[in-house]
Parts: structure tokens; C-alpha cells; sequence
């Protein structure tokens, strides 16, 4: 059973989309339509050119923003880079991390994601941790491994006290923006399994660690989802995007 001060949540995560008009309709939409619910959280996570227009539609209401991302350096000679310094100066609470696309596409690897949540911590945000598997792992029989050695690289250098403090999201790497959606089982699964990993090291941290699911969720299977006692709500990519469907996936929490 899923504890009452457990938070809930539901992120959106814009991925590489957005427009400044089109933005302005989503996040209008998305203030009038959430109004916010007891020990949940409602958010955004949006490409770091849209953080100013974000915390200018958002701001006062109780929806929390942030980045897709992070730079595991903290300033100098990196160009392109975005601290989590800078991201914090736009009043944003959240930053995503180690995202399956930003491991495959991207090169970051266990390491650099451990580094890149040190910064989003030390910069007043609160890093959602992702990790999750490929199809070929998972058919391999080798999910619990991968997101166990994932959670560990953070784990090891940031401690039990750095997970309290942050939000984790399992995300199959076969599920996300393929129409595919693990079972409510299998998320249930993977998720206990990662609460597991943390009650190594501190089972009080490890009940109430928020964990959410990300992989083509959508309205109409979220409350299966979120009915699970160890899935506390979803990162959610396309769907986020559309306004009837974010809002309802956001329902039920």
C-alpha cells in the first residue's frame, strides 16, 4: 500500500517540440484546466529556450517547471552547455536526468549522469533519475540488472540522502514513443525492485521515494498505472504535448 505522504506526481516532458505561440496555449490551457491536488505535484519539463516564457505563464499557479537536462559542469569553456545554475535563475524546481535519449543519443553514460544530478541538487532543483532498459535487455531477462547499476552509479556517490531528495522515473527505452506500454505488472515489478535497490542503504528513504513510470503513457491507461502501490505517477513525453490528454493522465494521480 502506497504510503499517504508519498508525493504524486506527473511530469511533462516536451522533448525537442514547442513553439512560442503554441506554447502559449498549452501552458494557458494547463493553468485554467490543474488546479492542483492534495500531495501532488503537476509539472512541466520544456526546452531550456522556453524556461523564461514558462515561469512567466506559471508562475503563481501550482504548477512546477523545469529542464530536460543539465551540464555536469558547473561554468567555464563549454559551449552550449546549460548549468543547473542557469535553470534555477528561471525559478524552475525540476530538472530531468540520464534520460534514456540523452544515454543512447547523447553519450552520457552512469558517471556523468551521477554528476549531472550532484549539480541539479546543489542548484535547489530536484533531479528526476531516469533508468530503464532496451528491448534487448529486457529480453535477455536483464532489466533488474541495468536499472540497478544505473541507480547505483547515483546511489554510491550521492548516498540514500541525494535519492530522498530527488524523484526517480523507470522508463523502458522499449516503451517510450512507440505506442508500447509496459503492463501495470511489469512497471509494479521494476518499480519495487528499485525501491529494493534504495532499502539497501535506508528503507525509510526507500518507502518514500517518489517513482514514476515513463513509456507512452496516456489517459487511458494512466489510473491502471498509477493504481499500482509502488508507481506514484508518470513522466510523460508526447502526450504532454496535448492538452485534453495531459490534463486527463493528470486526473489520475
Amino acid at each position: 500500500m502506497r504510503p499517504e505522504s508519498r508525493l504524486r506526481a506527473v511530469v511533462g516532458n516536451w522533448k525537442l517540440n514547442g513553439s512560442l505561440s503554441t506554447n502559449e496555449a498549452l501552458l494557458a490551457g494547463l493553468r485554467a484546466g490543474w488546479q492542483g491536488a492534495s500531495g501532488a505535484l503537476v509539472g512541466v519539463c520544456v526546452p531550456s529556450p522556453y524556461l523564461s516564457q514558462v515561469q512567466t505563464s506559471l508562475s503563481g499557479s501550482s504548477l512546477a517547471w523545469g529542464a530536460q537536462d543539465v551540464s555536469a559542469q558547473q561554468g567555464g569553456a563549454f559551449t552550449g552547455e546549460v548549468s543547473a545554475l542557469m535553470v534555477a535563475e528561471f525559478g524552475a524546481r525540476l530538472a530531468i536526468v540520464g534520460h534514456s535519449e540523452r544515454r543512447a543519443l547523447f553519450g552520457d553514460t552512469d558517471a556523468s549522469v551521477a554528476a549531472k544530478f550532484g549539480r541539479a541538487r546543489a542548484a535547489g532543483l530536484t533531479p528526476i533519475l531516469c533508468v530503464g532498459e532496451t528491448l534487448a535487455e529486457r529480453e535477455a531477462g536483464r532489466t533488474n540488472e541495468v536499472v540497478s547499476r544505473q541507480l547505483a552509479a547515483v546511489l554510491d556517490v550521492h548516498g540514500a540522502n541525494g535519492i530522498a531528495q530527488s524523484i526517480l522515473a523507470y522508463e523502458p527505452v522499449w516503451a517510450i514513443g512507440t505506442g508500447k506500454t509496459a503492463t501495470s505488472a511489469q512497471a509494479q515489478e521494476v518499480h519495487a525492485h528499485l525501491r529494493s535497490v534504495v532499502a539497501q542503504l535506508d528503507a525509510g528513504v526507500a518507502s518514500a521515494v517518489t517513482i514514476l513510470y515513463g513509456g507512452s503513457v496516456k489517459a487511458s491507461n494512466a489510473a491502471e498505472l498509477f493504481a499500482c502501490p509502488d508507481v506514484d505517477g508518470g513522466l510523460v513525453g508526447g502526450a504532454s504535448l496535448v492538452l485534453d490528454e495531459f490534463l486527463g493522465i493528470c486526473r489520475a494521480l
